[in-house]
């Protein structure tokens, strides 16, 4: 009977995640820990869980840093220096097809897709608006897929890995998703682009220089400080502080982007996140999902591909994942082998998710539809997933 008590709290939790996490996905972890706690913990322990978890300094200082990265993205839209970075890549058609969506990505934006939109409509002319959809989605996500500050941040140090490390083992993934992208997406593509202006090398070396700056930071800095969220801090307040100077926008123009980007939401996402796990970590779900006989293949390729797609996040079905795997196969059974195989399925979920704002946002602005998109995402998505299952057969 506390069996079945604890398995219906276990999934009300995640039901009530899920629903809430659509509109609102810190609201959601945070009410999905707190009732997960409730069947599982006396208030008394949920309230210490809580206490450690809000007080944990690293914790506080990712959640800050995390909050500053897409305020680094409003600056860098609203002053137009992506547009600079865009318009002096100087690369054939093909090439601008690719990177124009993937370096827009690096920001962590609402509805960023369709600031890369506009640049795909230009550059592909002759493409269906499915073929320019799926293009647009599928390379505003590969670069983040591998980018230190994207979503590899907060769920490496979840799982208690090396974040560079990890970068390493995820390399060949981001390699398959680039060549299923060419193959299915790009490689038919033909022509040139005609652009307006003169190459501007100032105007290229700047946003990148922005991009890159806080991740170099934060990777040269790590053996320095105790906490490794502090040379992360460092590094995205640096890269906030040049945004804004080479943005020459004045401090109310600022504020408005304050307001828009809503960095607490994002800051809140990584306190949920954890709290979440932290509390899983203290209850007895860990000892009666043990008992379940699942193969960890299925697990982290099967079910994170569904949770991602059924979501429409990256960070949601990690939060559920590893404490799931941690409760079945223990801690140390998550090698940065395992993690990748995890990542790449989920992010493949995630990549047609119809609840996935970039997804809804481009089938709107090229005047597709979802069943469209999918026919001409499906293929690469299910390779993708095939690929990581006959990974997994060999790592974990």
């Amino acid at each position: 009977m506390d069996n079945i008590i604890i398995w219906f709290g276990f999934i009300f939790s995640l039901a009530l995640l899920i629903f809430i996490a659509r509109k609102n996905l810190w609201l959601g972890m945070m009410l999905g820990a707190f009732v997960l706690g409730l069947f599982n913990l006396p208030l008394n322990e949920i309230g210490h869980v809580i206490f450690l978890t809000l007080g944990d300094p690293s914790i506080l200082l990712l959640a800050l840093s995390v909050g500053i990265i897409p305020l680094i993205g409003g600056i860098m839209e609203q002053s137009h220096l992506m547009e600079w970075l865009i318009q002096n890549l100087r690369v054939g058609k093909k090439g601008f097809l690719m990177l124009s969506p993937a370096l827009f990505g690096m920001l962590p934006m609402p509805g960023g897709a369709l600031l890369s939109a506009p640049l795909i409509e230009r550059a592909g002319k002759g493409l269906g608006g499915d073929e320019k959809t799926v293009i647009n989605v599928w390379f505003r996500h590969l670069l983040i897929f591998v980018y230190p500050l994207g979503a590899l941040l907060p769920t490496t140090k979840m799982a208690g890995l090396s974040l560079y490390r990890e970068i390493l083992y995820l390399i060949p993934y981001f390699l398959i998703i680039f060549i299923l992208g060419y193959v299915f997406m790009i490689r038919g593509v033909k022509g040139i682009i005609d652009y307006k202006e003169g190459f501007n090398l100032k105007k290229l070396l700047i946003p990148i220089g922005i991009i890159l700056l806080a991740p170099v930071i934060h990777a040269s800095s790590l053996g320095v400080f105790s906490i490794s969220e502090i040379p992360l801090l460092i590094g995205v307040c640096v890269s906030l502080t040049l945004s804004f100077i080479a943005s020459h926008l004045e401090v109310k123009e600022f504020v408005k982007i304050v307001k828009n980007m809503k960095p607490w939401n994002f800051s809140l996402i990584i306190l949920g996140m954890f709290l979440f796990l932290n509390i899983f970590k203290a209850s007895n779900m860990a000892a009666v999902i043990a008992g379940i006989a699942f193969s960890p293949a299925f697990l982290l390729v099967g079910v994170g591909a569904l949770l991602s797609f059924v979501t429409g996040r990256v960070q949601l079905p990690v939060s559920i994942l590893l404490p799931i795997f941690y409760s079945k196969y223990g801690q140390d059974a998550m090698t940065p082998g395992v993690f990748a195989i995890m990542f790449f399925s989920v992010f493949m979920g995630y990549m047609i998710s119809p609840v996935h704002p970039c997804v809804s946002v481009s089938i709107e602005f090229f005047k597709t539809t979802l069943k469209d998109f999918m026919k001409s995402a499906i293929i690469p998505v299910v390779l993708s997933l095939i690929i990581a299952s006959i990974a997994a057969f060999f790592v974990i």
